[in-house]
C-alpha cells in the first residue's frame, strides 16, 4: 500500500507553469522553498528574487518554471485541493452508506493537516497553512473570469462537485447541494483563519474543530443525524 501511495502523481494544469516543476529537482525545490519563504513572509512580500536568495539560483531560473508569482500561488492551490481530492477519495472509496461517506468525506476536507511522506518536497502543514492565509489571493483578481476559462480552478470545483453529489446521495430533496459543498470547502479555510487571528468570530477552538461545526451544520441542514 505505501509502494502505491508514493507512485501517485497530482495531474496539474498545464498553463499553470513554463515547464512542469515535478520534471526536475531545481522545479521540485522551487516549488518546496516557495511555499516555505510565502509562510514566512507572506504572499506580498514573496518575490522570485527573494526565493532566488534562498534556493541559491538564478531568479532567471524560477522564471523558467513560473511565469510570475501569481501563477505560481495558483500552482501551489491547484496542487493543494488536488491532493485534499485525493485524499477524500482514497478515505470514501468503499463506503457504501451515504451518511457514513459524506461524514468522512468532510472529516478530510476540515481536519487538520498531516505531514504526507508520499509527497517529499512538499510540507503539506505548512503548504496547507498557507492556503489558509493566502487562498483568497489567487482568485480575488480581475483576470478571475479568463482564469476560471483556462481551467485553473477545475480541480477545487471538482471537489465541489464530488460534495455535492454525496450531499444529493443523502438527501435527494435538498435544492442547493452545490451551495452548500462550496460552504464546506471555503468555510474550513475561513473557520482556520478565524480561530487563529479573530477568535471571538467562531466557536472554533482547541476544543470544538472545524470538523465538529461542519459535521453538524451539513446533517441539521440536511435533517440526518450521521451515523458512527
Amino acid at each position: 500500500m505505501d509502494i502505491l501511495m508514493k507512485s501517485v502523481k497530482l495531474e496539474m494544469n498545464g498553463k499553470l507553469y513554463v515547464k512542469d516543476p515535478e520534471s526536475s529537482d531545481l522545479g521540485k525545490k522551487i516549488v518546496e522553498q516557495s511555499i516555505l519563504l510565502i509562510d514566512e513572509i507572506g504572499f506580498e512580500c514573496f518575490t522570485f528574487k527573494k526565493l532566488g536568495v534562498r534556493i541559491q539560483s538564478n531568479e532567471s531560473s524560477i522564471y523558467r518554471y513560473f511565469e510570475n508569482k501569481h501563477k505560481l500561488l495558483l500552482y501551489l492551490a491547484s496542487w493543494y485541493w488536488g491532493w485534499m481530492e485525493y485524499r477524500m477519495v482514497f478515505a470514501t472509496n468503499g463506503i457504501s452508506n451515504p451518511e457514513k461517506k459524506l461524514k468522512k468525506a468532510i472529516e478530510v476536507l476540515t481536519q487538520n493537516v498531516e505531514e504526507d511522506s508520499s509527497f517529499s518536497h512538499v510540507n503539506e502543514v505548512v503548504l496547507n497553512r498557507l492556503i489558509i492565509n493566502e487562498y483568497s489571493k489567487s482568485y480575488l483578481v480581475k483576470e478571475v473570469d479568463q482564469e476560471n476559462k483556462d481551467g485553473y480552478f477545475t480541480i477545487s470545483k471538482r471537489i465541489v462537485s464530488r460534495i455535492s453529489k454525496m450531499i444529493q446521495e443523502v438527501d435527494g430533496s435538498y435544492p442547493y447541494p452545490l451551495s452548500l459543498a462550496s460552504t464546506i470547502l471555503e468555510g474550513t479555510l475561513h473557520q482556520y483563519f478565524l480561530a487563529e487571528h479573530f477568535p471571538k468570530l467562531t466557536d472554533c477552538n482547541q476544543k470544538i474543530t472545524p470538523t465538529q461545526f461542519f459535521t453538524d451544520l451539513i446533517f441539521r441542514t440536511l435533517n440526518h443525524k450521521p451515523n458512527g
